[in-house]
C-alpha cells in the first residue's frame, strides 16, 4: 500500500527553477506530467482486502484539512482544502494508516479529520450528503482522541445498524473546544436519527450534560455556525422522546 500521509504536510514541495530561458520547456513538462497522473489516477485500481485480512463492510477514505481561522471558505476552496490520506478496505488497512496518524488531542489550529465511505466527499454539497444531516457533540479539551477512536470504530464495526445511513465522521480541532460529528444520508428519518442519538451516547460513553445538536446539511449551507429553525425545531420535536431537558 502507498504511503499518502504525505497529503498533511504543510510545505510546498517541488522545485521551482529561476531560469526563464528553460520555463516554456518546463510549463509543457507539468502538463504532461499532469495529464499522465490524472491517466494514472483514473486507472488505480480498486482497493481490496489483502490475503488473509479481515474485510470491512464498506471501504472507508481518511481526509484530513486545515484552514485560516476568521476566513469563512467557499464551497470551492474548502474542496481544494481537504487533503486524501488514504483509501482502506480492511481491518489491517485501517490500523496501517491509524497507528500512524495524529491524534486529535495533538493537532493544532483549526483542523480537521475525516473519515467517509469511498467516493463521498466529507462536504455538504455532495450527492451522498446533500438530503442528510448529522449530530455535533461539543467536547472540553482533552477528549477529543478518545471519543475519535470510538466512534470510528463504532463506525466501522457497523454498530449504528441503520443501513446504509452513516456517510462518515468528523473530528474538528478548535481552540476552545474540539467537535465531534457523525453524517448521515437522511436528515427526513427521524427514527433511524434517533437510534444513531442512541448510539452515539452509547459507545462514547457521554456525560449527562453533553450538548448534543442536529443539524440538516440544508441549513448548514444556508446558515453555516448557526442554529437554524429547522434545526430547532427537530430537536423540540424529539426532546420528549429523547428526555432531554
Amino acid at each position: 500500500m502507498n504511503n499518502k500521509f504525505d497529503a498533511l504536510k504543510d510545505d510546498d514541495s517541488g522545485d521551482h527553477d529561476q531560469n526563464e530561458e528553460n520555463s516554456t520547456q518546463k510549463d509543457g513538462e507539468k502538463e504532461k506530467t499532469e495529464r499522465d497522473k490524472n491517466q494514472n489516477s483514473s486507472k488505480r485500481k480498486a482497493v481490496v482486502p489483502g490475503p488473509a485480512e479481515h474485510p470491512l463492510q464498506y471501504n472507508y477514505t481518511f481526509w484530513y484539512s486545515r484552514r485560516t481561522p476568521g476566513r469563512p471558505p467557499s464551497s470551492q476552496s474548502y474542496e481544494q482544502n481537504i487533503k486524501q490520506i488514504g483509501t482502506f478496505a480492511s481491518v489491517e488497512q485501517f490500523w496501517r494508516f491509524y497507528s500512524h496518524m495524529v491524534r486529535p488531542g495533538d493537532l493544532t489550529g483549526h483542523s480537521d479529520f475525516h473519515l467517509f465511505k469511498e467516493g463521498i466527499k466529507p462536504m455538504w454539497e455532495d450527492d451522498a450528503n446533500k438530503n442528510g444531516g448529522k449530530w455535533i457533540i461539543r467536547l472540553r479539551k482533552g477528549l477529543a482522541s478518545r471519543c475519535w477512536e470510538n466512534l470510528i470504530l463504532a463506525v466501522l464495526g457497523g454498530q449504528f445498524m441503520v443501513g446504509e445511513e452513516i456517510r462518515g465522521a468528523v473530528v474538528s480541532v478548535r481552540f476552545q473546544e474540539d467537535i465531534i460529528s457523525i453524517w448521515n444520508k437522511t436528515a427526513s428519518d427521524q427514527a433511524t436519527t434517533a437510534r444513531i442519538w442512541d448510539t452515539l451516547r452509547r459507545v462514547l460513553n457521554l456525560p449527562p450534560n453533553t450538548v448534543m445538536e442536529y443539524k440538516t446539511h440544508t441549513d448548514s449551507i444556508k446558515m453555516p455556525g448557526r442554529l437554524g429553525p429547522q434545526r430547532l425545531l427537530f430537536q423540540n420535536l424529539w426532546k420528549p422522546w429523547l428526555n432531554v431537558a
